[in-house]
């Protein structure tokens, strides 16, 4: 019996082990993902004028203009720190958790967004990523136990990079200044869509702005699995953003609710956060 239980506790003893290097080695991935969209930062960008836009539709110079700062430097990667509630449910029954997140920013290419959730009666902490074309959802419990482990299939891809092409509506405008992959089109007097395209990669995101040209919803049609069946497909994702700060040069909303299905009776928005910071950080040399 005791030498049962001697190895009782050596297979305990490495499975917790095995699981502590699993949480490290997800923690380093994490701020090599971080470190290398950061070095996509344009190392001596021009600096913001009206002419960069003259060539678009009215509505998306409007946008511009009150998103850019004339001779802000056109930098395009962004570290977001944020706070807020987050659910893990569909339903306004559903409870949220505090939630406190830091992101990284870098479109075309991609983010990590690293969070920790917590309850009084849990904590989870983990990222969602996405970096040239591999992404990842990766969440623990306590710490010690994976919940999430999710990603490395072109389904799971191509949700990140609805993902983030939206959020760079927001958070990165510099980001989506007219270039060869980015395709911009008026579809009302204060309405747009940006189509960003990146490999096999496409994403078509709406906005609606107001009188000054400030962004107060985004929604576009994301690849995702969030539905009863649990199945793949193009569903309304979107948002409200209110409440702008400028931050190095460029207006941006510091709160933002969104979530699936919106537009329609089944809207719940499980992601409700507020800024406290941007961040445009220098590339190293």
């Amino acid at each position: 019996m005791l030498k049962l239980i001697c190895w009782v506790v050596v297979i305990i003893g490495f499975a917790i082990a095995g699981l502590l290097a699993l949480r490290a080695l997800d923690l380093r991935a994490d701020a090599m993902a971080q470190r290398t969209l950061l070095a996509m930062q344009p190392k001596t960008p021009q600096g913001f004028s009206a002419d960069l836009v003259a060539g678009l539709p009215d509505v998306a110079q409007r946008y511009f203009l009150h998103s850019i700062a004339p001779g802000a430097p056109l930098l395009t990667v962004a570290r977001i720190d944020m706070d807020g509630d987050f659910s893990l449910g569909t339903t306004a029954n559903d409870p949220y958790l505090a939630m406190n997140a830091t992101q990284v920013l870098a479109a075309p290419h991609g983010f990590v967004w690293s969070a920790a959730l917590r309850s009084d009666e849990m904590r989870l902490a983990g990222s969602d990523a996405y970096l040239e074309g591999k992404s990842w959802t990766r969440f623990w419990l306590s710490g010690t136990v994976p919940v999430a482990r999710d990603g490395g299939n072109s389904d799971h891809a191509r949700a990140a990079f609805g993902r983030f092409v939206a959020e760079a509506v927001f958070w990165t405008p510099a980001a989506l200044l007219p270039g060869p992959d980015i395709l911009w089109e008026a579809t009302g007097d204060n309405a747009a869509r940006v189509t960003l395209s990146r490999g096999d990669l496409q994403q078509s995101v709406d906005l609606i702005i107001d009188e000054n040209g400030a962004v107060t919803k985004v929604s576009f049609d994301r690849w995702s699995d969030a539905n009863p069946e649990k199945t793949y497909r193009l569903q309304r994702f979107g948002g409200h953003l209110s409440e702008y700060r400028t931050f190095q040069g460029f207006n941006l909303p510091t709160r933002i609710e969104a979530g699936n299905l919106f537009g329609t009776a089944d809207y719940f928005p499980f992601f409700r956060a507020h800024v406290s910071a941007i961040d445009f950080p220098s590339a190293r040399p």
